[in-house]
């Protein structure tokens, strides 16, 4: 079983390298080459929502990354696309067992969508959980291998954080494209790394504000802190963290206060999706071995029939 997942990743990886492999394998002998299609723009899930009442989704906005085009007036403040009571909720540092599930299932009870800016190692941990993220129709860009601070990295290593991430990102996605989208560690943007996503076409995504969720213990303190912010405010887009036992036990209470507040949800998907590189995917295989494209839940693969 170990050694057909293995295969199966390292099958992958080779079309994520070379997607015309797969299509030369196909064609007949003698026949041209067909010209690589153009990448096609990430397709926005629908589903029916049973709650009548719901928070829902009120605007889609489309982003062209062109240049790397920064969002958030923590550090950039030439696109405010948020009208008043505009919300764009946001979750880093996932995907993580139980944590991510608990914010699914609450942002699915209210029908809505948000953004998720998974960590490379955490994708490549739990492809299970980032697949959920995606096959629920909400946004996912990338925010780095192992969240280390840009910073203070040469600027190859910085480079290297950026592309492994993605490449785990794409990776553990499976066939799914993600969004051309990028959230640096702490907020921490060296220009020479803005300048590289720049020549990527990879948008930059800060927060309007920060919830701090990360030094909170309990589900009501993150609730106060989301709210008390988005009043001062008026609009914002949020920055919260799904890796956050409290804040995934906060996000049905936020959820609720937003819909009683006349706030509205703002979903945000990219105009294409980034491609990772070949060095980087091939890079990923190597750390995390085979299986990440097509792994199952745990709970469908492994199963305790004895003892505790």
């Amino acid at each position: 079983m170990r050694t057909a997942l293995a295969l199966a990743f390292l099958l992958s990886v080779a079309m994520l390298c070379d997607p015309a492999r797969a299509e030369d394998a196909s064609a007949p002998a003698g026949s041209a080459p067909a010209a690589a299609p153009a990448p096609a723009p990430p397709v926005l899930l629908k589903t029916q929502c049973d709650n009548p009442t719901a928070l829902g989704v009120a605007r889609v906005v489309q982003i062209d990354t062109t240049g790397a085009p920064g969002f958030g007036f923590q550090n950039f403040k030439a696109y405010d696309f948020l009208r008043d009571h505009e919300v764009v909720l946001t979750f880093d540092d996932g995907p993580w067992p139980g944590n991510t599930e608990r914010v699914l299932k609450a942002l699915a009870d209210q029908c809505t969508k948000a953004m998720f800016f998974p960590i490379g190692k955490h994708a490549g941990w739990h492809p299970e959980i980032l697949k959920k993220v995606i096959a629920a129709g909400h946004t996912v860009g990338s925010h780095t291998w192992s969240h280390k601070d840009l910073t203070k990295l040469s600027f190859e290593d910085a480079k290297a954080e950026v592309e492994k991430g993605i490449a785990a990102v794409s990776i553990a996605a499976g066939d799914k494209p993600i969004a051309p989208f990028f959230r640096f560690p702490a907020l921490r943007n060296p220009p020479e790394v803005v300048q590289y996503l720049a020549g990527r076409n990879i948008g930059i995504f800060s927060t309007d504000w920060d919830s701090f969720d990360f030094k909170m213990r309990r589900p009501e303190q993150v609730v106060r802190s989301v709210m008390d912010r988005l009043t001062k405010h008026g609009k914002g887009i949020i920055l919260m963290h799904d890796f956050q036992h409290a804040t995934s036990e906060a996000v049905p209470e936020i959820l609720a206060r937003l819909k009683a507040g006349g706030f509205k949800i703002v979903q945000v998907v990219g105009k294409t999706p980034v491609e990772p590189l070949k060095e980087y995917v091939e890079a990923v295989a190597k750390e995390i071995g085979g299986g990440l494209e097509s792994a199952r839940p745990m709970s469908s693969v492994v199963k305790t029939i004895s003892g505790d």
